[in-house]
Order: structure tokens, then C-alpha cells, then sequence
């Protein structure tokens, strides 16, 4: 498996771009209604990606015969993972909360065995099993504090596995539309069930956002809702799942040490060795075979 320039690029993107966003996502749960919170950033990065469907001339029509079937990846891939993962980042720290998001590439590989038929090659598998003990490392410390919140720490566990479920299902489709129009499309839906979410638990908390939580939010619109999430599922249709899932295996860890930098999250020797791991699982399926 090898990446083509534009791949590579856009993987380095989104690395930067999520890995960073944990921190900056859980200073602006702090501070503010979390289902506000988010539904605000995506109402906000929707005209982002339309403009970038406009000036590309990218489609925005999807044929009624696709709906249900993009209704579906819509749940899986972004209903699901957003409502569960910005009601659990308040109850973690960021860096707990990623490593725990990033244990999806492990549920991708065991759903594709299980549901789709898929058989890992021996690295792949190594791959996967890197990945697992980097998570386990990167969680060294944290055991006993993620103990503490327990149904956050499962409602996280639960987000990864749907969002798993979900990558498989969009490298599968059979929606013949550009990547962008389905982005669009999955986000407009989301943001729709997250106002109406936020509109039910938390109108009564409703007010300006202050400095720190605008910029979270103007951060997660352009660069997770405006560009991240139409790199990913570039990146999950264009390359096969356990390919895609274990090339973003860095996030985790990026998150954490900006975690670290910028919230005082503790770093320990171990997340040092998960590094090691994560790049060792990304090069069991992106470095080339021997001929």
C-alpha cells in the first residue's frame, strides 16, 4: 500500500488538524454548552464546505435512490460519534478522550473479520496489535482516573466502535458521488440533530460564548467541519479500511502531547513507546512490499 502526493498531504492535514483539536475541543467544553458547542461549529463549517463544493463544481444533488443509504453512513459515521464523544470530553481529559476515540482502527479490524470477510495479512495484523498496545500504553497512567469515569470512558469506547462500523460501511458503498457532496450532505444532517439536541438539554444555558470558546469554536468549523472530516472520508473511500484506520494512528498520540503543552496533562515514558508503536502501525500498511 502507498499513498499518492495528494493522500500523503491530506493525511498530514488531518493529523494536524484532529490531533490538535483535542485539547482546543475540551477548553471549549469547559467553558461552554457541549451539544451547543458542537452544533455551533458545524452550522458554522457547513458554508465552509459549500463553498469549497462551489468553487470545485462539485455536485450537491444526491439521487433519492441514495438517501437511505447515505442516511445511514450519516448515523454511523457522524450522528453517533458526535453526540457521544462531545457529552464524554467534558468528564475527560483530552488526552484520555483521544486515546480512547483512536481505539477504532482495533474495532475496524476485528468488524471487517467479522462482518465483511476480511483477512489480515500477517503485518496487518501486526499493525493492528501495535496499535492496541499502543493504546494500552498511552492509557498507563490514566487506569485509575478513566476508573473514576466509567460511563464516559464507555460511552467513548461505544463512539469508536460505531465510527468504525462506519468506515467500513463508506469504503463500501455504493453511492457513485464525489466525497465532498456525501460530506456535505452528512454534516448538514448532523448539525441539524445536534441543534436540536442542544435546543432540548441545554437551552436554558444558553449565552454568548467568550473569547476561549469562540475560537474553539471558529477552529472546529473551518478546520475539522470545513476541511478534516472531507479529508477523512476521502481517505476511508480511496484506501482500504485497515489502511485508512491505522494511517491516522498518530492523532492519539499528537493529542496527548499537545494535551500535555497546552492543558498540563501529565507525559510519561510510555508515550514515548506508544509513539514508537503508532509509527510502527501505520508503516505495516503503508510502507511498500518487497517485489
Amino acid at each position: 500500500m502507498t499513498l499518492a502526493p495528494s493522500q500523503l498531504a491530506l493525511l498530514v492535514g488531518l493529523t494536524l488538524a484532529w490531533g490538535l483539536n483535542w485539547p482546543v475541543m475540551k477548553l471549549g467544553v469547559t467553558v461552554y454548552p457541549p451539544l451547543t458547542f458542537r452544533a455551533l461549529s458545524m452550522l458554522l463549517g457547513l458554508p465552509v464546505l459549500a463553498a469549497a463544493l462551489l468553487g470545485l463544481k462539485v455536485p450537491f444533488r444526491v439521487p433519492r435512490a441514495h438517501w437511505r443509504e447515505l442516511a445511514v453512513l450519516t448515523l454511523t459515521n457522524m450522528v453517533v460519534w458526535h453526540l457521544l464523544v462531545i457529552l464524554s470530553v467534558p468528564h475527560l481529559s483530552s488526552g484520555r478522550a483521544a486515546i480512547l476515540g483512536y481505539t477504532m482502527p482495533v474495532f475496524s479490524a476485528l468488524l471487517g473479520a467479522a462482518l465483511f470477510g476480511e483477512r489480515l495479512r500477517p503485518r496487518q495484523a501486526a499493525g493492528v496489535a501495535a496499535a492496541a498496545l499502543g493504546v494500552v500504553l498511552l492509557l498507563w497512567h490514566e487506569f485509575d482516573r478513566v476508573a473514576g469515569a466509567p460511563l464516559a470512558a464507555s460511552v467513548m469506547l461505544v463512539a469508536a466502535a460505531c465510527w468504525a462500523l462506519g468506515t467500513q460501511q463508506l469504503r463500501r458503498t455504493a453511492i457513485a458521488l464525489p466525497t465532498l457532496t456525501l460530506s456535505f450532505w452528512m454534516t448538514a444532517v448532523t448539525t441539524v440533530v445536534m441543534l436540536a439536541a442542544a435546543a432540548l438539554v441545554e437551552r436554558g444555558q444558553w449565552h454568548a460564548p467568550n473569547a476561549a470558546a469562540t475560537g474553539a469554536i471558529v477552529y472546529n468549523a473551518v478546520l475539522i467541519f470545513g476541511f478534516a472530516h472531507a479529508a477523512w472520508f476521502t481517505l476511508a473511500r480511496s484506501l482500504p479500511p485497515v489502511a485508512s484506520t491505522l494511517s491516522v494512528m498518530m492523532i492519539p498520540v499528537l493529542g496527548t502531547v499537545s494535551g500535555a503543552l497546552a492543558l498540563g496533562e501529565a507525559l510519561h515514558w510510555q508515550d514515548g513507546a506508544a509513539a514508537a508503536l503508532m509509527v510502527a502501525a501505520i508503516a505495516s500498511v503503508l510502507w511498500p512490499a518487497r517485489r
